[in-house]
Parts: C-alpha cells; sequence; structure tokens
C-alpha cells in the first residue's frame, strides 16, 4: 500500500507499507541498529524500513531462514526488557517428501537469539529434536545487501548510485560490496561459525542431523565495514554479555523510580531501557540519537529536548547533549547548510548521500529553536548540579549562542526570533513542527516567511533568564544585567502580539507582515513551560489545552480539532505527540495548574497500556478516545523514539513540583506535590545532587495530599517540601 507521509519534514516521500502487522523488534547498539519482523528475519523484498543499518546505510536487506524449504512457524517472540537481545521461539509445519512425513508439526523447536554489538549483527541458532528419532533435515539461510542509503528507503529518488562489486565467497563466509559515488567502499560480511555444504552470494545451505534431544548450535554474524576503518568482531557470547554489562552500568548510574503500579513501573522501565539502548557514546559523551528507524543519528533539538525530560534523573546525559552540541556549533555563514556563527546544529549524517550533498543534512543548522534551547539546557544543568567547572568550559559557546539569537535570529529586527531558509533544499518550517504545512492561518492558508514561533519566543526569554544566572555565578555582572534587561520588553511585545483574545489562546505564529496564525495549537504550552505567559493568560490556556478539541483523552493534539487543517491522521496537524503533551504538562504545573498536568499524565499512562511492550511511539493519530479502545496508531511513527521515552520523566517531575538549586539550602524542592490516583507512593533511589551528596526519598499520596520521607541520606543534601 503507497502512502504519502511526512518522513523528513521538508518534503513528503512515498513510503511503500509492506508490514504484515504492527510488530516491528529493534535492537541498537552505537551507530549500528536493526529493524526485524516478529521471526527476527528482514523480508528479501528490500522493501520498508527492515533491515540492518550502519552509518546511515542498509548492510542487511535480506535475512531468512528455512526448514526444509518451509517458513518455520512462530511459536514466540520477544525483546529483553533491557533491549539487549531478540529472542525467538519457532517450530516447522508438518513436512512431507512426498507422501511420506519426515517432520511432524511441533517436532523440532528451534531458539534464535540475535544482538547488534559493535558493528555486527550476532545471531545464536539452536536446534532441538523432540522426535523418538534422528532426523535429517536442510537448514537454508537467504541473504542480501543492496546497500541503499537511508534517504533512499524513505523515498528519495537517484538519479543514479554506485556499484554493487562481485561477492567473494570462500569458506564459511560471503563478502558482499558496494563502492558509492562517494568512493567509499561498504561491505557486509556474513560469517558462519559452521562451514556451509554449499555457501554462494545470495545464501548458505547446511545438512543436519539431529538425534533426539541433543541441541545443535551455530552462530552467525553480519558485520558491516564501512571504508577502511577497522571491526573488531567478538563471539555471540561475548556480546551478549558486553552488552548486558553496559546496560546494567548505565541504569544502575541514573535515579532509580519504583512505583506500587506495576503497570506504571512497566512504563517507567521501558522508557528507561528504550533511552539507553538509542544513547550513543561520542568522543563527547554519551548523546540520545533521536530515534529508530528514521531518525537514528544526533539531532539538535530532540537531543536537547530528551536531555531536559531526564535532567533530574540522568544529569550525565545532559553535560553530554551540551559537550556535543558545543563542538559542532557553527563558526561560519555556510547558506548550504543554513550555518550562522553560533547557531546550534540541527541534525547530522554520515550517509553517502549526505556526504555528497545529495541531501543537505551532513550537517544541518536549519533549525530556530535549538540554539535558545542550547542555553535553556546549560542554566538547567547548573541548577540541577552545580557543576560550575563545566559551565566555565561551556561558557564561550553560551555567549556565541545568545549572539546569534541577537544578531541573526531577529532577521527583520521586529524584536522577535524568527526564520526562514536560506538553503533551497533545506527545511521550509525550522521550529519542532517542521512539517511544509505545519504553519498557517486560520483561514487555511501558508504564513509567508519570515515566521515567529509562539514557543520559541518563550525558549528566548528563558534563554536569557538563565543566560543572565550563569552570568552572574561566572562574575559576568555587566553581561548579565543586558541579558536581563531583554525580559519585560521581551514578555511585553510577546503578549501584544501573539495574544488572541476570541481564542483564549497564543497565535501559533506570526508570519512576515507580522499578522497572527490565529490557531488554536499546543505551541502556547510551551510558552508556559518557559514562563513568558501571564499568569491571568495562563489559566485560560490551561482551559484550552484540556478542552474536547485540545484533549483527545491521552494527550494534547497539535492542532485542535474543529481547526481549518485539523486531520487527526496528520504529521503535525492533529497528532499527538507525547514528547509535546509532556512539554505542555510541565508547563501547566509551573503556573500552578497541577490537576491540569495530573489528567494529561494519567492519559499518558493510560495510552502506554496499548502500545507494543509499553513503549510510546514517536506520534500516534489524534481521535477522540473510545471505550474500550486503545489510541490510533500512526503507520511510520518511529518507535523508540527519545523523546517520546522520555515523556514519563517529564510527566513526573512536573507533577510532583520537584525544582534544583544550587544557591539554596535546600538543593532540591518538591513544590505542591502531587500523585495521580493510580499511584499511592513511589520510591526514588540515588537522587545525587553534585558532589553533596545523595538521597533515596518515598512519596506517599494521602487523598489529595503528599507526604515525603527521607529513607536515606548521604552528605548534605538538603530536601524541601512546599505544602
Amino acid at each position: 500500500m503507497n502512502q504519502a507521509v511526512q518522513l523528513e519534514p521538508h518534503q513528503h516521500v512515498p513510503v511503500v507499507s509492506t508490514r504484515e502487522d504492527d510488530r516491528t523488534c529493534v535492537l541498537k547498539e552505537g551507530d549500528t541498529f536493526a529493524v526485524f519482523d516478529r521471526h527476527g528475519e528482514v523480508c528479501c523484498s528490500g522493501a520498508g524500513e527492515y533491515g540492518l543499518y550502519f552509518l546511515g546505510t542498509r548492510h542487511l536487506s535480506c535475512w531468512r531462514m528455512n526448514v526444509a524449504g518451509h517458513t518455520p512457524m512462530l511459536l514466540n517472540s520477544t525483546i529483553k526488557i533491557d533491549n539487549s537481545l531478540l529472542v525467538v521461539d519457532q517450530t516447522t509445519p508438518d513436512i512431507y517428501r512426498g507422501e511420506q512425513l519426515l517432520i511432524g508439526k511441533g517436532t523440532l523447536h528451534l531458539h534464535r537469539v540475535t544482538a547488534v554489538h559493535n558493528c555486527t549483527m550476532h545471531e545464536r541458532l539452536v536446534l532441538v529434536n523432540y522426535g523418538p528419532h534422528e532426523i535429517e533435515l536442510l537448514i537454508e539461510y537467504e541473504f542480501g545487501a543492496d546497500f541503499s542509503d537511508m534517504f533512499e528507503i524513505r523515498g528519495v529518488q537517484r538519479p543514479r548510485r554506485g556499484e554493487m562489486l562481485p561477492a567473494s565467497v570462500a569458506g564459511s563466509a560471503t563478502i558482499l560490496s558496494y563502492r558509492g559515488l562517494d568512493d567509499v567502499i561498504r561491505q557486509t560480511k556474513i560469517r558462519f561459525n559452521t562451514k556451509p555444504d554449499k555457501i554462494s552470494a545470495s545464501s548458505a545451505r547446511f545438512t543436519l542431523r539431529l538425534a533426539p534431544r541433543v541441541p545443535y548450535e551455530m552462530e552467525i554474524a553480519a558485520i558491516c565495514i564501512s571504508g577502511a576503518a577497522p571491526t573488531f568482531v567478538t563471539t555471540h557470547s561475548e556480546a551478549v554479555r558486553r552488552l548486558t554489562q553496559t546496560r546494567a552500568e548505565r541504569i544502575a548510574s541514573r535515579t532509580a523510580v519504583h512505583t506500587d503500579n506495576e503497570l506504571f513501573n512497566d512504563w517507567i522501565n521501558r522508557s528507561t531501557a528504550d533511552l539507553q539502548m538509542l544513547v550513543t557514546d561520542t568522543r563527547y559523551g554519551p548523546y540520545p540519537y533521536a530515534g529508530v528507524p528514521w531518525f537514528s543519528t544526533p539531532f539538535g533539538r530532540d537531543g536537547l529536548i530528551t536531555a531536559l525530560q531526564t535532567l533530574w534523573a540522568q544529569p550525565s546525559l545532559a553535560r553530554g547533549v551540551l559537550s556535543f552540541l558545543a563542538a559542532t556549533q557553527a563558526d561560519s555563514h555556510d547558506p548550504t547548510s543554513d550555518a550562522e556563527p553560533g547557531k546550534i546544529l540541527h541534525e547530522l549524517r554520515e550517509g553517502e548521500m549526505a556526504t555528497l550533498g545529495e541531501v543537505p543534512f551532513q550537517r544541518y543548522y536549519g533549525t530556530i529553536d535549538a540554539t535558545p534551547l542550547f542555553v535553556i539546557l546549560a542554566g538547567r544543568y547548573w541548577q540541577r548540579t552545580d557543576d560550575r567547572a563545566f559551565i566555565a568550559e561551556l561558557w564561550p559557546h553560551i555567549t556565541r549562542a545568545i549572539d546569534w539569537i541577537e544578531r541573526y535570529g531577529d532577521c527583520d529586527s521586529d524584536g522577535f526570533v524568527e526564520y526562514r531558509r536560506h538553503c533551497e533544499r533545506g527545511l521550509v518550517q525550522q521550529g519542532w513542527k517542521d512539517s511544509d504545512d505545519s504553519i498557517w492561518h486560520r483561514n487555511g492558508s501558508p504564513a509567508e516567511p519570515p515566521i515567529a514561533l509562539c514557543e520559541v519566543q518563550g525558549y528566548v526569554y528563558e534563554a536569557y533568564q538563565l543566560g543572565a544566572e550563569l552570568a552572574m555565578m561566572l562574575g559576568h555582572t555587566e553581561i548579565a544585567l543586558r541579558w536581563r534587561s531583554r525580559l519585560e520588553p521581551l514578555a511585553t511585545a510577546f503578549d501584544r502580539a501573539f495574544w488572541i483574545e476570541e481564542l483564549g489562546t497564543y497565535a501559533m505564529a506570526l508570519d512576515g507582515n507580522k499578522r497572527p496564525c490565529a490557531v488554536r495549537s499546543s505551541n502556547p504550552g510551551h510558552a508556559l513551560y518557559c514562563g513568558i505567559a501571564t499568569p491571568e493568560h495562563a489559566q485560560r490556556i490551561a482551559e484550552s489545552m484540556l478542552s474536547e478539541d485540545g484533549f483527545n483523552g491521552w494527550g494534547i493534539r497539535t492542532i485542535f480539532a474543529g481547526e481549518t487543517r485539523y486531520n487527526p491522521m496528520s504529521y503535525h496537524n492533529g497528532s499527538v505527540w507525547p514528547h509535546d503533551t509532556a512539554i505542555v504538562a510541565a508547563g501547566l504545573a509551573r503556573y500552578g495548574h497541577t490537576e491540569a498536568a495530573l489528567h494529561i499524565l494519567t492519559g499518558m499512562f493510560n495510552a502506554s497500556t496499548f502500545f507494543d511492550l509499553g513503549r510510546l511511539p514517536e506520534l500516534f493519530c489524534g481521535f477522540n478516545r473510545l471505550p474500550g479502545q486503545g489510541p490510533t496508531l500512526y503507520p511510520v511513527a518511529c518507535s523508540p523514539q527519545a523523546w517520546a521515552s522520555g515523556t514519563v520523566f517529564m510527566l513526573l517531575q512536573a507533577c510532583l513540583g520537584m525544582e534544583f538549586s544550587p544557591d539554596s539550602k535546600s538543593q532540591v524542592c518538591f513544590n505542591h506535590p502531587r500523585l495521580p490516583p493510580q499511584i499511592g507512593r513511589v520510591w526514588i533511589k540515588g537522587l545525587r545532587f553534585g558532589d553533596v551528596g545523595v538521597v533515596d526519598l518515598a512519596i506517599r499520596r494521602h487523598g489529595s495530599d503528599v507526604a515525603l520521607h527521607i529513607k536515606h541520606r548521604q552528605g548534605d543534601v538538603g530536601v524541601e517540601l512546599k505544602i
């Protein structure tokens, strides 16, 4: 079925949906990830997103096993809770030779364990014959590699591509090779630990004799090679050991959260495991890749928001994000990549098409919000950790970011930060809702650039506020006073230009003629999150967000029902994005509307129970919640997605009113905390504040009130409860 869907926000591309069901199985480690069907296989048509990928290129487009010419029957398929392994159990149907029954249904058990580690897919196959007699059977693996660039798979047509090189077949291995137009040779080496009876460029066959109840094991490695970079390949068991150890260490390094509701714990545990899988260790520290399959690469906005969501539980992730984005901050003008000095990265790609410039995303800066969000994250990181030494190292990048806001962000000198693209192939819309058709007027007509987004003015407001705090902390008093002087004029101008009295909310944006896009949307919730709104307007926005048009029973619609271009099945014009919903909830809680935040938390929690593995996807459709039915899936949403996984942590922090301050006797404060009715108790273990110390806390609900107990304290961490 062909569908025109929004995959890269700047263009609609046709995508062929080949799924037999709504289940895919994802494994990721570092720059390698795999998308399988429930059999742990990749269909050999090469269509769809299935495959093994490395650095933006598909290195396996076919991976399938047959038993005596038959497809095995699925018994069970599961991803281990820490996302380290895909475990598949299969059997066979009745297998005949002529009229003779060779293998009865359910006689043969196939146990397949797959892992992705260090540029390699490892599979272990264990076969057990549970019949009374020895059986002989043929096992065949089929494989292939099309070496398609990720953008090809997503539908971008290339006028020409590189050259498939002759396969090399020797002993127990086949090497498939491709020379790209960038002159890089990419290879997939498929290696068996058992010598096949026959091996070719597309398959390997094994004739096996299986005695009753005697396990037979085979291991296979599919190794991704790009250029001359060395690749160390370990055994299946060693890969599993390292993956398990790494994931355990990452989870142990963060604050642990547990409740008395097991379904809620499932949501927390799944989100934690997904975030740990998506985090890649870069030379600058850990960075959460945005999502699988389409966005498994560093994105500035996604990384910043994910770090903000999880800052209270894992500040080391925020430090990694800040370090990475500081190192890739633009230092010159480059219209082909929308780069300007001081601007923060939007996206980084390493595939063939990006290298050649066929798509402009090798290092692309077409984002209006990542730069102020960078400053916000730096400020909140300091509040969370009191890591003054790191902020001092980061200071030149913070000043360059605010310099970009002042010099380049306001391209028409009206006091607001706005965007227009400079690269013809770049993004038309450069906020988080970056579909071409996402910013429009109430009558449906598109907004003309330069466009000033509602939420971006809020980001800039808090960037000045937190930037001034950092400046004062480092002794730069004059800079701090200058940045603080921007706050009141910006808030006043924002309120005057964006508030739409008849709608009771802020306009989504101003167009190039300063006409407001008077459309009800989730965008004003981001303005609340950053504190630019007046309390009176915050009250009306809260009512708007929780209205039937805004809240669909699960989350907040990007565009409210009843608006001209509202479409619950669109990418940005009526769907529900979990991260967006969480930011709205955090904004409402900031202004004291904690009951509204609790209502949203309950909706997101209920939604999580309907999704496969309890995993919130990138987005889902905005149809109204109906009794006994779950949310409607969006057909090609990334799952897992980093900022969807971070949703539960931001929602919990919002409802608990958790705040941090290095300049207070109480470094950790719970400001009017509340818990939803589904949760009676929350335990927070290992909540560390910089080098001061660490505490374990228990939070208990008593009706509408909350009690806080310090279960363990090491060091001099001050904890305060405000009721």
